[in-house]
């Protein structure tokens, strides 16, 4: 018997290394056709090349190597980066429709399952893309426009901040508050009180599901879901979070269908619940109770956590560049004095438009775009790219792209003036992505940083706890997302000044 054993697990142990190699060696002769990387190794492939604290610097150090299109390997799947302007303009953009499939990134398709207008493709995508661009643009529902509910959250903001009186406070969770409540009076119709308990985790859940996809478990799960499902650690959270912030949807949903009034839309939930009637009778519809709460939750995270971060790094580079500061301040108060600041001003005010734009390059908040998936066979350079293959887009690479900003490690709001001091529009500032998979809550972000800028500054003089050259700007994680470090500031009224 013990010769048996023996003899079988030799034979298994065979066929194992039998199967590792043959894998292997199909990856190595897919490898060839591949752009150029570094050389995988079985069941790793380049993860020995990752400092997974900073994945975002790897892959840069890979750009200067290996050139602006090259091919990584997580686990045994390759994915081709995509590094600069260049690059990201002649596949993004230039083959928009060919590049607007979505691949696989396990830590929120592993509870969506596609179900949802971020992660889905082919019809189901375009169709509840469509849907909910169109919702936040026109927001066609109820009197108030969007710029309305966003200068109303503002106010409510600053009323509470007026309560600080000049001591020192951390921003880091109003400002994630400020933007979560007005992509919850999108939602839902109605706003939140700041001190609301169900608000409060509602924040909570969002910021801590970025921070974990942004450190090292993060990672991981995105490159071994599989294995990483049965491993206890901090990303078990994310499914929790999830479900968490789904069942509130949820909640809000049903009490919906009871009180739904088809002439009458409140909020984002009743347009789908409208939708849903309207197509009840078709063969094929994409608009059901899922698709409705699973879509909820992804705009909940990209129309919170992008725009919160980057008025968190805003304000801190404010304070880094007192001399920035003092001339948006100054035009502020040239343009808009004392009234409220209308999005139309910032065609009057190209410092401080130039300012904003600046933060979005320089703070990166988006180091790295979500996965695209070719939608069909695709020639790019001297390569031919099959349908499925994977690509990852590195907006690091575009925001700190020599051929398109001078001394892109500087921070300088002049990147977006002319000689006449006019606002210059740069088509390499992408923090937001590019191509068909934009975000689609694009003109609402742009709204809320710009409205809520010259609504603080308006009202308040940011003034550090530290000397400027003390101020640290480091990210405390890099990985989905740059995670601001937590700072301290007081806020003196504009007449304290």
């Amino acid at each position: 018997m013990r010769m048996d054993f023996y003899s079988l697990s030799t034979v298994l142990l065979v066929i194992l290394i039998t199967c590792l190699l043959a894998k292997y060696t199909r990856m190595m002769l897919e490898k060839a056709k591949l752009p150029p990387g570094p050389t995988p190794l079985p069941i790793i492939g380049t993860l020995y090349k990752m400092k997974l604290s900073n994945v975002v610097r790897s892959l840069m150090e890979l750009h200067k190597t290996y050139g602006d299109i090259f091919t990584i390997y997580e686990g045994h799947r390759p994915c081709v980066v995509l590094c600069g302007y260049k690059a990201i303009k002649e596949t993004l953009i230039d083959k928009a429709e060919e590049f607007s499939g979505r691949g696989y990134y396990p830590v929120f398709y592993d509870f969506t399952k596609g179900d949802d207008l971020a992660f889905s493709n082919g019809e189901k995508w375009k169709e509840l893309r469509h849907f909910s661009q169109l919702t936040l643009t026109n927001f066609g529902m109820g009197k108030r426009s969007i710029e309305e509910r966003i200068k109303e959250e503002a106010e409510y903001l600053i009323d509470l901040l007026r309560k600080t009186n000049g001591s020192p406070i951390d921003p880091k969770h109003h400002l994630h508050g400020f933007v979560c409540n007005v992509i919850c009076s999108v939602i839902f119709g109605k706003r939140f009180d700041y001190q609301d308990e169900e608000f409060q985790n509602l924040v909570h859940w969002l910021q801590d599901s970025f921070r974990i996809m942004s450190n090292p478990w993060g990672l991981m799960y995105n490159v071994y879901p599989g294995f990483m499902k049965y491993i206890p650690g901090p990303h078990k959270q994310l499914m929790k979070n999830y479900t968490f912030i789904t069942d509130l949807i949820r909640k809000k949903m049903e009490n919906n269908i009871k009180s739904l009034d088809s002439n009458n839309p409140r909020d984002y939930i009743d347009c789908f619940l409208i939708k849903m009637k309207k197509e009840e009778k078709k063969s094929v519809t994409y608009y059901n109770h899922n698709t409705l709460v699973m879509s909820s939750l992804l705009l909940l995270f990209g129309a919170t956590e992008t725009v919160s971060n980057t008025l968190c790094y805003l304000f801190l580079l404010l304070m880094k560049h007192p001399n920035v500061a003092e001339k948006v301040y100054k035009e502020i108060d040239n343009v808009i004095g004392h009234r409220s600041p209308n999005y139309e001003d910032r065609h009057k005010m190209p410092y401080t438009e130039a300012f904003i734009h600046e933060v979005q390059r320089f703070a990166d908040v988006a180091p790295m775009s979500l996965p695209h998936e070719l939608t069909k066979d695709t020639q790019i350079r001297n390569y031919t790219f099959r349908k499925g293959t994977v690509f990852l887009p590195l907006l690091t690479g575009v925001h700190y792209d020599k051929t398109q900003f001078n001394n892109p490690k500087n921070f300088n709001p002049n990147n977006f003036l002319d000689e006449d001091g006019k606002f210059k529009k740069n088509n390499a500032v992408m923090a937001f992505s590019a191509g068909k998979r934009i975000c689609p809550g694009l003109s609402l972000a742009l709204m809320e940083i710009f409205l809520f800028t010259t609504t603080m500054l308006q009202n308040f003089t940011i003034k550090p706890l530290v000397s400027p050259e003390d101020i640290s700007i480091d990210p405390v994680g890099v990985g989905l997302a740059h995670i601001p470090p937590n700072y301290e500031f007081c806020l003196l009224p504009r007449s304290q000044k």
